[in-house]
């Protein structure tokens, strides 16, 4: 089997990725190139990759090089409309991490551009490639809580301000909204779980508790108020003051979203918890599903139905899994081989990167205007089809 030669745009962060995929030794795929901005991060990824990659401060340099077959976009929001449209207009495989873009209009290019690339392409959504979610998906779609009807999701961002108010991601023209950073995956989760798209939201938030009244320039460990603020960051690699006057970006927000099969969802996130938790509940006709991660269970709750399935209500207990983000970087990344290497349609297609962005655009832009309801724009004509080419990557 033809090995897959694979370049990454930004190798910190969710770049580190590239460990998943620089396996020479299995024959299947090698990181050969490296692009970010940050010279110590190139630095790092090239020891840490023991051999001689490639790396260069321009992404664009890994654009010409004809030993890269594909490439992965880990780079921030605001940037993958600009690097996943170039990658593809490059001829090479994509890559992309969540969310797609942080514009409706952002990822409607992308998608112009991986339709006429005749290149394969697949979004980071490595929550469905979590245990306890394949779990979830497996109970709902084998009919045991009958038709599905109501979603509830509760997200505590217990780590809020380390992770979105300490940096870029607490400026609107970086990210436009949480509903989009962080909120992706979990209506993703609730599209996918539910086997629908979203097509009218009304959502209400505001920014309750970071931001402020101090310099832009601030940081944690020059910032007057470091020994004792209660979000000081000093030992994380996020240091600008999260109370910044630039803030702008909402930190508590809820939605309701109707969606295409008629089912209901309400999704509600803060990033000023004490604790973090993704809270999950699906409601049917016959039951109710629900999850907690930090015990790793799920529980179906049955009622009247006439059938064999009223009789018990049961626990499943999720079993462990090797890697991160609960097991789902690994298998994630063995998954965009498997659509490259082998044709596989890939488990978290564009499609569904544009339809997570579009529903938080559209929660975004409700909850900015008043809470009226928004109606979430469809996919332009053409784009449902997966493209031409084959698991051919030459």
């Amino acid at each position: 089997m033809e090995q897959l030669r694979i370049g990454m745009i930004g190798v910190g962060g969710r770049g580190g990725l590239w460990r998943h995929w620089h396996q020479p030794e299995k024959g299947r795929s090698q990181i050969v190139a490296g692009a970010d901005i940050s010279e110590t991060a190139l630095n790092r990824f090239s020891s840490e990759h023991g051999g001689d990659p490639f790396a260069t401060l321009d992404y664009r340099r890994l654009l010409e090089r004809r030993d890269v077959d594909a490439i992965a976009v880990c780079s921030p929001d605001f940037c993958h409309e600009e690097h996943a449209v170039a990658v593809l207009e490059s001829g090479k495989h994509l890559f992309l991490e969540k969310p797609m873009a942080i514009s409706i209009a952002g990822c409607d290019r992308i998608l112009a551009a991986w339709r006429a690339s005749n290149r394969r392409m697949m979004i980071g959504f490595n929550m469905r490639y979590m245990n306890i979610f394949r779990v979830m998906k497996e109970v709902i779609d084998s009919g045991a809580i009958g038709s599905l009807k109501a979603v509830w999701v509760r997200h505590f961002v217990g780590h809020g301000g380390d992770f979105y108010y300490h940096d870029w991601h607490a400026n609107r023209d970086n990210t436009n909204s949480l509903f989009l950073q962080k909120g992706s995956h979990d209506i993703d989760m609730i599209h996918w779980l539910s086997g629908s798209y979203t097509r009218r939201v009304c959502a209400m938030g505001r920014l309750d508790y970071f931001g402020g009244s101090y310099p832009n320039e601030l940081t944690c460990d020059v910032c007057p108020d470091a020994a004792t603020c209660v979000e000081a960051q000093p030992d994380s690699p996020r240091r600008q003051c999260a109370f910044r006057s630039e803030v702008d970006v909402e930190d508590n927000q809820m939605a309701m979203l109707e969606l295409d099969n008629g089912v209901q969802a309400a999704y509600l996130q803060c990033h000023f918890t004490p604790d973090y938790h993704r809270n999950y509940v699906f409601i049917g006709t016959e039951g109710r599903l629900e999850n907690s991660e930090p015990d790793m269970k799920v529980w179906l709750k049955t009622r009247r139905s006439n059938t064999y399935r009223e009789l018990a209500d049961r626990e499943y207990t999720i079993k462990p899994a090797r890697g991160g983000h609960g097991g789902a970087d690994p298998v994630i990344c063995e998954d965009f081989l498997d659509m490259v290497l082998d044709g596989r349609e890939p488990l978290a297609d564009p499609i569904a990167g544009r339809m997570s962005v579009a529903a938080g655009c559209a929660a975004a832009q409700s909850l900015r205007e008043g809470s009226r309801p928004v109606e979430v724009p469809p996919i332009p004509d053409g784009a449902c089809a997966p493209p031409a080419g084959t698991g051919n990557h030459s």
